[in-house]
């Protein structure tokens, strides 16, 4: 027996609101009949009923339009994927599968909310805040791309294709305005969402396992050796431009991260074989650490020892206020680098070892240290 499919649109006059009147979609196969409603709204006067579109060429129309098609094309789909495998399939079956209901299919934002909420859990465990911040954002611009792009609320699992994550990081690069190791960054979340619902079986297959986003690796700066000294030795106006040049060259001779350093406490510091050592675990990944302390790095914790009100080595801000400064005492210097905090981290160290020179004036605990605030 031969299938009837259809779709058509028609507005519900009954809710009309100041001329405004909403669209309204109609599914039926085989006598069974679904409503639903296609999100959109019209003028009255452009809409033809006989056509079931809206009329003229203005951009109102042409948007409608457009959603209408995408709606139509997406509908389509569906039946055609029910009809695959089932024997008989009604209307309601196609709807209910274009809305993301009742079928094994999972959606994508809803998906995202899913995952969210599992990483949500693990911050402060072994996940960070950042990245979970990270992770709202990209389920953000998910949903503001799949508004403007699809005219919808949110897509089943099963539409996705690599035009989506193409489309989706022309949009972070265009419309956003990300640069594009940020558009890698924020596509790594979706491409993940992706894969794990095709491991999972939500998805037959991973339609973004071909397509790899370009992360635009930059040269990496780093301070020279003479660089280094002129950084170390240069004099400071204020305390606090001093505390974080300090932490900055602490950064250097140790090669811990900032959070990490913000982390160390008096219990970090072990005493083995006669040496001080930094014992410890990295914040991002929980993987232990031990750092033999020289000199230098042991006169800056000895520094700032009269001002700490806990056990935490350094009475550190946030980030962005210590990386300012790094900045400012860089340009001070006449460094036209770009220097961050993070800039150590590929710094060679063995440029530090040769500047024993250093010994001699740095770091010394001078009397205005000893009634004075720093951050």
């Amino acid at each position: 027996m031969r299938s009837t499919f259809k779709t058509i649109f028609y507005v519900n006059g009954s809710k009309e609101k100041n001329g405004i009147v909403p669209i309204m979609g109609r599914v039926t196969i085989n006598g069974t009949i679904a409503q639903f409603s296609c999100k959109q709204s019209i003028s009255k006067e452009l809409w033809d009923a006989k056509g079931n579109k809206a009329k003229g060429k203005s951009r109102e129309a042409m948007a409608v339009n457009y959603a209408l098609d995408n709606i139509k094309a997406q509908i389509t789909k569906h039946y055609q994927r029910l009809s695959d495998r089932e024997a008989f399939v009604t209307a309601e079956m196609v709807r209910n599968a274009y809305q993301g209901i009742g079928t094994e299919y999972e959606t994508l934002l809803r998906a995202f909310d899913k995952e969210n909420e599992a990483f949500a859990k693990r911050v402060g465990k072994d996940r960070s805040i950042n990245t979970y911040n990270k992770h709202l954002i990209v389920r953000k611009y998910v949903a503001e791309f799949i508004k403007k792009q699809y005219k919808r609320a949110d897509m089943a699992m099963n539409e996705l294709t690599e035009d989506f994550i193409r489309d989706f990081c022309l949009y972070l690069r265009n419309e956003v305005g990300l640069a594009q190791s940020s558009v890698w960054i924020y596509s790594t979340p979706l491409k993940h969402i992706v894969t794990t619902a095709h491991y999972h079986g939500k998805i037959p297959r991973n339609p973004f396992a071909l397509y790899h986003v370009d992360p635009d690796y930059k040269e990496r700066e780093y301070l020279t050796e003479k660089e280094l000294r002129i950084i170390s030795t240069v004099k400071l106006d204020t305390l606090n431009d001093e505390f974080a040049r300090d932490l900055f060259i602490f950064g250097c001779w140790t090669g811990i991260s900032f959070i990490d350093i913000k982390n160390l406490t008096t219990d970090n510091l072990v005493e083995m074989n006669g040496a001080k050592w930094i014992v410890s675990k990295r914040q991002k990944t929980g993987v232990p650490f031990r750092i033999k302390l020289m000199d230098i790095p042991m006169q800056i914790i000895k520094r700032y020892e009269p001002f700490r009100t806990d056990k935490r080595l350094f009475n550190m801000g946030a980030y962005s206020s210590i990386n300012k400064r790094i900045k400012e005492v860089a340009k001070k210097c006449g460094i036209e680098k770009r220097i961050s905090f993070h800039c150590f981290r590929h710094h060679l160290l063995s440029y530090s070892l040769k500047i024993s020179s250093l010994y001699e004036y740095l770091y010394k605990i001078g009397n205005d240290l000893e009634t004075s605030k720093v951050l």
